[in-house]
């Protein structure tokens, strides 16, 4: 018997009292607190996104501040006090919770809730993370694109209440869990982030040593710039389609199946990329990324979108979508991207970076050292996550198994 067990027999044996959350709190809205009144000293604030993006169970400082006479308007909450983010477009993250245990009172945003309690700060945000919370939660949610919920309907949830001394315990195991997953998070991130680096020296390695002739792009092939479609063109089932975004978020460095599809009708307004063809996006938010390509190694023509150029030349697809991915691709590329808000470049400045070009069989040796290379970095980038999720599931089940009681019944 674990001293949490041992606790509830000596102080509660006959089962936990349930209370709903407006019995043991009240709730007050946040009022105010625009983005624009942060900053980076002043009066401690907290912005209702923040708690989505920033904070965790609980916290002792703020990310941002505010000016006094903005504070002395707003709602404050006080050391110990629950801050609730009220809204969100997803309904898993309605009602994120987070203690504030900092020293001083802190202003709050609207779009969100202070809970004053009677219970313990952390036990509190913890069942704000159960599954009982999220299940009793959602039959009060409203709003379409826009999802949220109310701190009357808050106060009409239900949540064990053991002795403090048990709801201490449980805050110290959970502390505990809490850190664990923390460091393991921590750890395969390092792991997976050396073995990309490790593939990103091999790779530069093989393909910059191929060779010592190299020719520019304009040389060994000819570019096509896409023509324009919308997201409004997007079908389940239609003409295959390369999106100018999916480069960065949906293909890896070929493809054979297309992501999305647009309308058939379409067909006499577009361009398409041949098999064997090299998709590059032509604009990115930073320079870096602006530049990315793909293999498309599909047995039909893919559409592709107005900023996006097809390569085609008699080169491997796979062996020049790996070229364009080293530093000394990247060096080049530089000098030829405009650095507006967008980053963009065009077939011509794409055209003027030099390659290295091996024979073909060895073009060819170099896409099959490194597809093995890719595959196994990919494996690992599939398995360490798949390790965390199953980590952290263990961790919610053993979370929510200790904020389980028997209730007492009168």
């Amino acid at each position: 018997m674990n001293r949490i067990d041992k606790l509830i027999e000596e102080l509660c044996p006959d089962g936990v009292e349930h209370k709903t959350l407006g019995q043991v709190g009240e709730f007050i809205r946040g009022s105010g607190l625009q983005k624009a009144d942060l900053r980076e000293e002043g009066v401690p604030a907290v912005h209702y996104g923040q708690i989505h993006t920033h904070y965790g169970v609980w916290t002792t400082k703020t990310r941002s501040f505010t000016d006094e006479d903005i504070a002395a308007k707003l709602r404050h909450a006080r050391p110990g006090d629950l801050l609730i983010a009220t809204t969100s477009e997803d309904d898993d993250a309605v009602a994120k919770a987070t203690a504030w245990l900092g020293d001083t009172e802190v202003v709050l945003s609207g779009d969100a809730y202070i809970c004053r309690h009677e219970l313990e700060p952390k036990y509190m945000a913890y069942f704000f993370q159960s599954t009982s919370f999220q299940d009793q939660k959602r039959r009060f949610i409203s709003g379409a694109k826009v999802r949220r919920v109310s701190g009357a309907s808050l106060e009409k949830i239900r949540i064990p209440v053991p002795p403090l001394e048990v709801q201490r315990e449980i805050v110290g195991v959970l502390d505990k869990f809490t850190q664990l997953e923390a460091e393991l998070e921590e750890e395969l991130e390092a792991e997976l982030e050396a073995r990309r680096a490790q593939f990103a020296h091999y790779r530069d390695a093989l393909v910059t040593q191929s060779s010592d002739a190299r020719a520019r792009l304009s040389d060994l092939g000819t570019f096509v710039r896409g023509r324009r479609f919308t997201k409004d063109d997007v079908v389940e089932e239609g003409i295959p389609s390369l999106h100018y975004g999916e480069i960065y978020t949906g293909y890896g460095t070929s493809a054979r199946q297309a992501v999305r599809h647009v309308r058939a009708e379409l067909r006499g307004q577009l361009r398409f990329a041949q098999p064997g063809s090299v998709i590059f996006a032509g604009v990115g938010e930073t320079v870096e990324d602006v530049g990315k390509a793909v293999a498309w190694l599909g047995d039909d023509p893919i559409a592709t979108h107005d900023d996006t150029f097809a390569f085609s030349s008699d080169l491997d697809p796979k062996y020049v979508a790996y070229a364009v991915q080293t530093a000394d691709f990247h060096r080049q590329k530089e000098r030829h991207v405009s650095r507006a808000k967008v980053k963009r470049v065009g077939a011509s400045g794409l055209g003027a970076i030099e390659i290295p070009v091996p024979p073909m069989e060895e073009q060819r040796r170099i896409v099959d050292v490194l597809d093995k290379f890719d595959a196994l970095v990919n494996d690992i980038s599939i398995g360490l996550p798949a390790e965390l999720a199953a980590r952290r599931k263990q961790y919610e089940h053993y979370r929510d198994r200790l904020l389980t009681f028997k209730e007492l019944t009168a």
